[in-house]
């Protein structure tokens, strides 16, 4: 099932595997924050628009790469976030379940 808020998406994270139900991005983001850096980074570089682009900024961001970071950012068309990697994970969660 789908969670519907970000308390929901977090309690998830408690599971063995990622819902299958689940659209692609959100299961990126699980990955990403189960600790699967890798798994997440391989849905997003499948990902061919804007929010795969805002997923692939993110990931390489958090990986310190703020360099090819900010080259994702521009292709999803979105500012170097000021806010903490926690703060973005949450804003990108949410929108993916707002969007869904």
């Amino acid at each position: 099932m789908m969670p519907k808020t970000y308390l929901e998406f977090k309690n998830s994270l408690e599971l063995t595997l990622v819902p299958e139900q689940w659209p692609e991005a959100l299961k990126a983001m699980w990955f990403d924050a189960k600790g699967d850096w890798e798994s997440s980074h391989n849905i997003a570089q499948d990902m061919h628009s804007k929010l795969g682009s805002w997923l692939h900024a993110y990931l390489h961001r958090k990986e310190g790469d703020h360099f090819n970071a900010g080259y994702w950012y521009r292709l999803a068309e979105k500012s170097f976030p000021k806010s903490t990697l926690e703060e973005e994970l949450e804003e990108i969660v949410t929108y993916l379940i707002e969007t869904a």
